[in-house]
C-alpha cells in the first residue's frame, strides 16, 4: 500500500499523560534515567520530576516489560483520606503527638503484605495457610524469625482481602488502643478521643501535655519490631533471584489528603523504603512531583537521614537531543499506523534556513525540556497543518497562541495546590516585555504583592510570607531582600529567567537551581526574561529579546 504524504486529523503524536498515550508502547524513548529505573543494581529509587517529565511512563513501561515481577501501590487503594479524616487521629496531631512510628509501620505491612501476596499468589485461606506452613518449615531453627510470622496470623481471614480492608483493619485496632487508654480513666476524666477532637475540648497545658505523652507511648509501641524482623524473612527466605520484585509508587501527587499530613506520609514512607534497601532482591521505586518533594521536610523529621534521601533520588532530566529522537520514535509509529510517509520530525516541519532558523530547535526553546511539552507542540501544529504535506512556519506560529495558553494553564494546575492563585501572579506579567529590565520586572513584582489586599485572594497566606520584607521593611532592605523571595518562586517555576549582563543569555531554573539563591547574583540581574513557552499566552512584547531568549 502506497504511504499517503497529507497529513490526517488521526495524525498525531500521542497522548500527552501516560495513561492516555496510544504510542507509549510502540514509541518508547529509553532514556538513561529510565535505565537508572530499571537497573536492579542502581540504588536510586526517588524518581523526582516536574509534571510531565516522564515519571509515569516509565513506570508503566516497567510493567508492561516485565508484569510478573511488578507490583503497583496505588496510594488510592490505600484508605488514605479514611485514615486521616479520623478524628483519634487529629486529635492527636493537635496534641503534638508524631505519628511517624504509626505511618512507617503502616507502610511497612502494606509493603510486606502486597510482596507476599505477588510472589506466593496468596488470595484465599488456604493459600495463606499453605505459605505459613512451608515458609515455617524452612525456618524452623530460627526461633527469632518464626515469631515474627506471628504477625501475619493476626490477621486471620483479612490477609488477602483488598489492600484498602486491610489497611482500615491496622487504623481500626490502633483507634481501640487509643479509645481504650482515653476511656479508662486515665486521661483527667476524658470520656473518649473522639469526643475531646468533635467538641474541641481545652484541657489544661499540663493535663495535654500528659496525654500527649501517654498516646505518644502507644505510638510508640507499635509493632515495628516483629515488622522488621519479617523484612529480614523477606530478604533470606522469600525472595531470591529468580522472583526479583519491583514494587512501584506512583500518583503521590494527587489531592487525595490533607497536604500537610500527606507530606508526613511520604516522608515516612521514604524512611519506610530506605529501610527495605537491605532486601537484595527488592527494588521499591517511587515517583514523586519536584514541588512535593522540595516540601518534604527531610533534616527536621528524620534523624539526620537527609543526606541518605537525596542520594538515593534520581532528578528527571531531558536533553534537546533527547526528546527530539523521543519525537522521532512517535513520527515513526504514528505514521506506520495512519499510514502517512514520514520517519522523523524533519519530515513535517519547514526546511531550516539562515532567517529562520531550525524549526525544532525554535519549538524545543518553548518547552521546560520535557516531553508532554514537545508532544503537545508538535500536536497542535499538526491540527493547524491537516492536509498538507509539509508544515510551514506560519503554521508552527499559529499553534504556538494555543500551545503556550494552554501551557500557562498547566503551570497554574502544577503549583496551585502549593500556591493557591498562583495564576493571579501570572497575569501581572501580562503586556510585559519578553526582556524585562529590573525596573519594570520589580514594578511588576510590586503590582503581584498587592494581590494580598483583594478579599478574594486565596493565596494571601503564602504571598504574605514572600513579600513580608515589602511590608515592614528594615532600614538597610536590599533588592534582594525585598524582591528575592518572590522571584525565586517565580523562577522556580520556570515562567522567569535572569541574566548578570545584556549580552549574556539567560539562566532559567533548568540551568542552575540556586542561581537567585545568591544574593550577589540577584544584585548583578539587569534583565529578566519571561520564558518563552509563555510569551505568547501573556501578550510578550518581544522586543529583541528573541535573539538573546
Amino acid at each position: 500500500m502506497s504511504k499517503n504524504s497529507r497529513f490526517k486529523s488521526g495524525f498525531t503524536l500521542g497522548g500527552e499523560q501516560a495513561e492516555a498515550d496510544p504510542l507509549l508502547s510502540d514509541a518508547f524513548y529509553e532514556s538513561g534515567d529510565y535505565d537508572v529505573i530499571r537497573s536492579k543494581e542502581d540504588p536510586r529509587c526517588f524518581v523526582i520530576g516536574r509534571t510531565g517529565a516522564g515519571k509515569s511512563a516509565a513506570f508503566q513501561r516497567i510493567e508492561e516489560e516485565i508484569p510478573e515481577h511488578v507490583i503497583r501501590i496505588n496510594p488510592e487503594d490505600l484508605s488514605l483520606p479514611y485514615i486521616t479524616d479520623l478524628q483519634v487521629i487529629r486529635y492527636l496531631d493537635s496534641l503534638g503527638v508524631n505519628l511517624d512510628l504509626f505511618w512507617i509501620a503502616l507502610w511497612k505491612h502494606v509493603l510486606l503484605v502486597e510482596i507476599i501476596r505477588h510472589r506466593y499468589s496468596v488470595n484465599t485461606p488456604a493459600a495463606k495457610q499453605s505459605f505459613l506452613k512451608n515458609l515455617r518449615e524452612r525456618i524452623s531453627k530460627d526461633h527469632g524469625k518464626e515469631a515474627a510470622l506471628g504477625y501475619l496470623d493476626e490477621f486471620e481471614g483479612r490477609f488477602w482481602c483488598e489492600t484498602e480492608e486491610r489497611v482500615r483493619e491496622i487504623t481500626d485496632k490502633f483507634t481501640r488502643r487509643i479509645d481504650a487508654e482515653v476511656e479508662g480513666g486515665t486521661t483527667g476524666g476524658l470520656v473518649s478521643a473522639r469526643a475531646v477532637a468533635s467538641a474541641g475540648t481545652e484541657a489544661s497545658t499540663e493535663s495535654r501535655a500528659e496525654q500527649t505523652e501517654r498516646f505518644q507511648r502507644i505510638v510508640n509501641d507499635t509493632q515495628l519490631a516483629k515488622l522488621n524482623k519479617m523484612i529480614s524473612v523477606l530478604d533470606e527466605d522469600i525472595l531470591d533471584d529468580q522472583h526479583f520484585t519491583y514494587v512501584i509508587i506512583d500518583d503521590l501527587d494527587r489531592d487525595w489528603i490533607d497536604e500537610r499530613l500527606a507530606n508526613d506520609l511520604i516522608r515516612c514512607l521514604f524512611r519506610t523504603v530506605l529501610d527495605l534497601k537491605r532486601v537484595r532482591n527488592l527494588k521499591v521505586v517511587v515517583a514523586l512531583r519536584t514541588n512535593i518533594f522540595q516540601e518534604l521536610d527531610f533534616g527536621k523529621k528524620s534523624g539526620g537521614q537527609e543526606e541518605k534521601f537525596r542520594s538515593l533520588v534520581l532528578h528527571l532530566r531531558w536533553t534537546r537531543a533527547d526528546l527530539q529522537e523521543l519525537l522521532d520514535e512517535r513520527v515513526k509509529a504514528s505514521a506506520t499506523r495512519t499510514d502517512v510517509a514520514a520517519t522523523s520530525m524533519g519530515d513535517l516541519l519547514p526546511h531550516t534556513n539562515k532567517t529562520r532558523g531550525n524549526p525544532l530547535q525554535y519549538m524545543l526553546e518553548r518547552t521546560l525540556m520535557r516531553p508532554r511539552d514537545a508532544i503537545a507542540f508538535a500536536n497542535e501544529c499538526l491540527g493547524v497543518g491537516i492536509g498538507k504535506t509539509r508544515l510551514t512556519w506560519q503554521d508552527i506560529h499559529n499553534a504556538e497562541r494555543t500551545y503556550s495558553a494552554k501551557r500557562l494553564l498547566a503551570l497554574r494546575d502544577e503549583w496551585k495546590p502549593t500556591y493557591p492563585g498562583i495564576d493571579q501572579v501570572f497575569t501581572k506579567f501580562r503586556g510585559c516585555s519578553a526582556r524585562m529590565d529590573k525596573q519594570e520586572f520589580q514594578r511588576r513584582l510590586d503590582e503581584a504583592m498587592l494581590l494580598i489586599s483583594e478579599p478574594n485572594f486565596p493565596g494571601t497566606d503564602w504571598l504574605r510570607d514572600l513579600s513580608a520584607a515589602m511590608w515592614s521593611p528594615g532600614k538597610d532592605s536590599t533588592g534582594f531582600a525585598l524582591y528575592q523571595p518572590l522571584a525565586k518562586l517565580l523562577y522556580s517555576v520556570g515562567l522567569i529567567g535572569c541574566a548578570v549582563r545584556s549580552s549574556r543569555a539567560p539562566t532559567f531554573y533548568l540551568d542552575d537551581p540556586l542561581f537567585v539563591d545568591s544574593e550577589s547574583n540577584y544584585e548583578q540581574c539587569e534583565y529578566f526574561f519571561l520564558h518563552r513557552m509563555y510569551q505568547a499566552a501573556l501578550d510578550a512584547k518581544a522586543g529583541n529579546a528573541e535573539t538573546t531568549n
